[in-house]
């Protein structure tokens, strides 16, 4: 079968949600990752599918997977460590490349193949999810109503109806955005700071007040990037648990189930984190059960001379139909939106770009709410 799309890490909880979305938008996807059994339903109940097995430390043999896919444009789910394995590979392969985000060291890399990218008639863009993705693009729609920006605070928050723990998103980033330090510009200066020495109980739109901790994401990074030349001098990122949410993740950490530092298990060298990661897959949403996030940005800086702030958000809910995804939702679907543009040749332009700089506005807003996901700028709907 010839495939419009490849997806990568297909078999985890993002890489389901990008698949399913193409599929219903009437696309063929070769599904390709690791663990079958968990995409069988998918595979049954769509025609226009395929799997393929794969080691993303194999750059080679993935290039030849999306080769002989025929498709030529890769959406890639597999954790953030391999973007740039992914990236290598869809270069040797001739196709387009997108992903749901990575540190910022590896995000620095990806930017810096622009020029091989453009030679090569590609397109890559790093971060294509909530935030970063959704949130990069309501800047670029933002940034036109000033003269001048001088402060950016951009995060997500989230809640749910039964206050039970369930995975928000990949445990291994969860428990990163706890520990590592976090990338935070302030005056023009770079500074690395500890998550938890930096919590504060804040309010947003359909989720109350929560606590907040800065949190290690690569959007400082590509909001200086592409607007260092407008005045931005600050940038901070947050992450918003719920209190049911949070302690669970901070007693997680404290009893080493998070540590990347192996172990040794009954003769096996084994990282706690891949056992906790593989325990909690089998974890399944309870009854009835419900989400909603607010994704926002905070712009500040000046139009005409005086002093301008744009609140941005984007509030999503659990789909009818998506009960399992969650919120998250809001991760795959404006990936699949982001690889579909490329593919109807509403996005043309190459070289490798986050979403800020390359995704057209208006057209990634109406599909948005289409999936039900509203955009508010000052609390007023804008799609």
């Amino acid at each position: 079968m010839i495939f419009d799309f490849v997806v990568l890490g297909a078999t985890g909880m993002q890489g389901r949600i990008v698949s399913r979305d193409l599929l219903e938008n009437g696309y063929s996807v070769l599904m390709c990752g690791r663990d079958k059994k968990r995409i069988q339903k998918i595979l049954s109940k769509y025609d226009k599918t395929g799997f393929q097995y794969i080691e993303m430390s194999n750059i080679k043999n993935v290039s030849k997977i999306i080769e002989n896919s025929k498709a030529n444009v890769v959406v890639n789910c597999v954790e953030g460590d391999w973007n740039l394995n992914a990236l290598k590979a869809c270069i040797i392969a001739k196709a387009h490349c997108l992903d749901l985000g990575s540190e910022i060291w590896m995000t620095k890399k990806q930017l810096s193949m622009n020029k091989l990218l453009r030679k090569k008639n590609l397109t890559s863009i790093t971060g294509c999810g909530s935030v970063p993705g959704i949130g990069n693009v309501m800047l670029r729609y933002a940034s036109e109503k000033f003269d001048s920006i001088d402060s950016i605070e951009v995060g997500f928050a989230w809640d749910s109806n039964i206050k039970k723990f369930v995975v928000p998103f990949s445990i291994q980033s969860v428990i990163e955005e706890f520990t590592d330090k976090a990338s935070v510009l302030k005056k023009n200066k770079w500074k690395k700071e500890i998550p938890l020495e930096h919590m504060r109980n804040n309010y947003h739109r359909a989720i109350g007040r929560e606590t907040e901790i800065f949190t290690r994401h690569p959007e400082p990074y590509t909001f200086y990037h592409y607007f260092k030349d407008r005045g931005l001098k600050n940038v901070r990122f947050y992450g918003g648990f719920p209190k049911h949410s949070f302690d669970k993740i901070l007693s997680i950490i404290e009893l080493g189930l998070g540590s990347k530092t192996e172990i040794n298990f009954k003769g096996r060298r084994i990282k706690p984190i891949d056992f906790l990661t593989e325990v909690l897959k089998d974890i399944k949403y309870p009854e009835r059960y419900k989400e909603w996030e607010n994704l926002w940005v905070d712009i500040r800086g000046r139009k005409n001379c005086r002093k301008k702030r744009i609140l941005m958000e984007c509030i999503v809910s659990t789909l009818k139909g998506w009960e399992e995804a969650g919120c998250n939702i809001d991760t795959g679907m404006p990936a699949s939106i982001m690889a579909q543009m490329i593919k109807k040749g509403i996005v043309t332009e190459r070289g490798s770009f986050a979403p800020e700089g390359i995704i057209p506005v208006e057209p990634f807003f109406k599909e948005l709410r289409k999936r039900k996901m509203k955009v508010l700028e000052n609390g007023k709907t804008i799609n």
